[in-house]
């Protein structure tokens, strides 16, 4: 356990950090690869403008789930089927009120070896409107060996503002004998109340060292998540995963006796018998109005089923269960 928290660093920006961010930001920003504007037409959710450049593109399906589901989607992929070294893609996405949208993917991101020092980067910024919801709901990112890559998310929400983030990495291709074999992952998530005020700010990176290896740290997981869940649409979510969450690590760290028969059970014993599933949850926020839930796994497909369980009670609003 000491090993990934040494690999996984977690922190939250100081406020000249931030502010710092945010003015680079400003100079650095050119026009965007992707636009994607979420209004209400005839009492109903739907795009009203959508624009993308190569290596970004936008797919929307006419309708997902019932009729009567009120609920944009709306999939993302670049040519080429993943991300190429240097390549910089940005996008904006504005949800306006009482929209319902979903932003995901038809696979997993990958990320392609690095060419040189070279880094991939994506950006997504996106702004929330009153009584509007955005979920987004990506595969997982998958970086290729040597790759270097960091991706910035950028949410501006007003005060019932509902917003669902998924953001998660796999070890790398299993198949090809890749595990946590890339030299740089870096991603960033910021949530901003009005007047560019922070309410969330955090980054993981993971970066192959001098000293030891990324895959040295995580050891036997080959997944890492988080999942944020803000917002008074979310409410119910946000209580049912942290009830999960606590009766998932009482059954993980549960110690099956049977299988050690009369044997006393020493500290060790405990150490060696890691749990294939690590979940923890807290809150943030004024008034807690937001979860946030850290993952460590030892199979995607585990990962996949948490998601897929946790987000079902979403289907109503989103027309489909996401990771169904």
């Amino acid at each position: 356990m000491d090993d990934f928290g040494s690999s996984c660093q977690v922190s939250s920006l100081s406020l000249n950090e931030f502010n710092w961010f945010q003015r680079a930001r400003a100079r650095e920003r050119m026009a965007s690869d992707g636009k994607v504007v979420v209004e209400k037409v005839g009492e109903k959710s739907s795009v009203t403008r959508c624009f993308s450049k190569y290596p970004l593109k936008f797919i929307i399906p006419r309708k997902v789930g019932p009729s009567k589901t009120d609920a944009v989607w709306i999939y993302s992929l670049t040519y080429g089927g993943g991300v190429v070294s240097g390549d910089s893609i940005s996008c904006e996405f504005t949800i306006g009120d009482a929209c319902t949208t979903v932003l995901t993917t038809q696979a997993s991101t990958k990320v392609y070896k690095s060419m040189g020092s070279k880094c991939s980067e994506q950006v997504l910024e996106a702004s929330i409107g009153s009584d509007a919801l955005l979920a987004v709901v990506p595969d997982p990112v998958t970086c290729f060996s040597t790759a270097r890559y960091t991706q910035k998310q950028v949410f501006r929400v007003v005060s019932d503002s509902s917003l669902v983030i998924v953001d998660w990495i796999t070890s790398g291709r299993h198949e090809s004998g890749e595990k946590w074999d890339f030299d740089l992952y870096k991603s960033t998530n910021h949530i901003l109340l009005e007047d560019n005020q922070p309410l969330f700010l955090d980054t993981v990176l993971l970066e192959r060292g001098s000293i030891a290896s990324i895959a040295e740290h995580m050891q036997d997981y080959q997944v890492i998540a988080m999942v944020v869940l803000l917002g008074p649409k979310l409410k119910q979510v946000q209580e049912q995963v942290q009830k999960d969450v606590k009766r998932i690590m009482s059954e993980q760290l549960r110690i099956p006796s049977a299988s050690l028969g009369h044997q006393v059970i020493t500290k060790s014993d405990r150490f060696l018998m890691k749990p294939s599933f690590i979940a923890s949850t807290s809150v943030f926020g004024p008034k807690g109005i937001g979860v946030v839930v850290r993952i460590a796994a030892m199979t995607t497909e585990s990962v996949y089923k948490f998601l897929h369980h946790q987000l079902a009670c979403l289907e109503p609003l989103l027309g489909m269960s996401p990771y169904r």
